[in-house]
C-alpha cells in the first residue's frame, strides 16, 4: 500500500536526514555512486525501447537507488517497496512525486499484492537489502519476480556479496575496508549512530513508535550467500543469463536476465 500521507515530513527536513543517511552508507560501500550508475547503466540499456518502464526497487530504505533511476530515467514509474516507516517517510518527503513509496513486508508472499505491483515490470533492482533476508524467503522472492518481470527484463542487485570463503573472502574484505581508508569514508557516521540520532529526534517519535510496533529490527543473521548461490538460485527459478558485470572487493552489480 502507498505509503499514508500522515508519514508527511517537511522536505528540508528530511534532506538533511538523507544527507547524513548517504554519508554513513559511503561509509561501508565507498563506491556507492559508482555501483548506483552501473546498476542505472544496465537498467537504461534494458528499458531503452520502453518510452515509459516500471521499475521496483527491493528493500528500497529511503529511495537512494529509486531516486537516482528516476533521475536518471525521468519517464520511468519507480516503486520503492520497503517495511520501515520511518526509512519510507524521509523518502517519500525527499523524492516527492518522483518515486512512489509503498509500505511492504519482503519476507511476506503477498508483498507484490500489497505493494500494487503492475503484473510484469521491465526491471527490479535491490541495493544493500537482501541479504538480510533467509535463505527460503530470499528463493521465494526471486520465485515471484521471476513471474512479474517480462521477458529481456532485469534484476539488478548491488550487494556485499560472500567469495566463497578462505583466504579470498578476507582479501575482498580488506580490499573493501582499505577502499574506505583511501577516499576518507572510514570515519564517516557509522549506522548505529545513524539510528541513536533518528530515535533521538522528537519530530520522529511517532514513526520511530510505529516502527517498534512491527519489531523491525537492522542485524541479526545474514543468509551469507555467495555469488555462486545467488547464480544457482536465480537460474532455478527461471532467469536465463546471471553474472556480475562490476566488483570492487566483495561489492557486486550481479545482473539476471529474465
Amino acid at each position: 500500500m502507498a505509503v499514508p500521507g500522515k508519514t508527511d515530513l517537511d522536505p528540508q527536513y528530511a534532506d538533511a536526514w538523507m544527507r547524513r543517511w548517504d554519508a554513513q552508507q559511503e561509509g561501508y560501500i565507498a563506491d556507492r555512486e559508482e555501483r548506483f550508475t552501473v546498476v542505472a547503466d544496465v537498467v537504461e540499456h534494458a528499458t531503452r525501447d520502453n518510452s515509459a518502464p516500471v521499475i521496483v526497487d527491493l528493500g528500497a530504505g529511503p529511495g537512494s537507488l529509486a531516486g537516482r533511476l528516476a533521475h536518471r530515467i525521468p519517464a520511468a514509474q519507480l516503486i520503492a517497496v520497503d517495511a520501515d516507516p520511518v526509512l519510507l517517510a524521509l523518502g517519500h518527503a525527499h523524492y516527492g512525486s518522483s518515486v512512489r513509496f509503498v509500505d511492504a513486508d519482503l519476507s511476506d508472499p503477498s508483498w507484490p499484492e500489497s505493494a500494487e505491483l503492475p503484473q510484469q515490470v521491465d526491471a527490479a533492482v535491490s541495493s544493500t537489502a537482501l541479504h538480510w533476508l533467509d535463505p527460503k524467503r530470499l528463493a521465494d522472492l526471486y520465485a515471484r519476480l521471476a513471474t512479474h518481470i517480462r521477458p529481456g527484463g532485469v534484476f539488478v542487485n548491488a550487494d556485499h556479496l560472500r567469495l566463497g570463503g578462505g583466504m579470498v573472502e578476507e582479501f575482498a574484505e580488506r580490499a573493501r575496508e582499505t577502499r574506505a581508508e583511501r577516499v576518507g569514508d572510514a570515519g564517516n557516521e557509522g549506522w548505529r549512530d545513524w539510528w541513536d540520532a533518528v530515535l533521538a529526534d522528537n519530530l520522529l517519535a511517532p514513526l520511530v513508535q510505529e516502527r517498534s510496533q512491527r519489531a523491525i529490527q537492522h542485524g541479526g543473521s545474514e543468509n551469507e550467500f555467495s555469488v555462486q548461490d545467488h547464480t544457482e538460485l536465480l537460474r532455478k527459478v527461471g532467469f536465463s543469463e546471471v553474472g556480475a558485470v562490476w566488483q570492487s572487493g566483495d561489492d557486486h552489480v550481479l545482473v539476471a536476465v529474465r
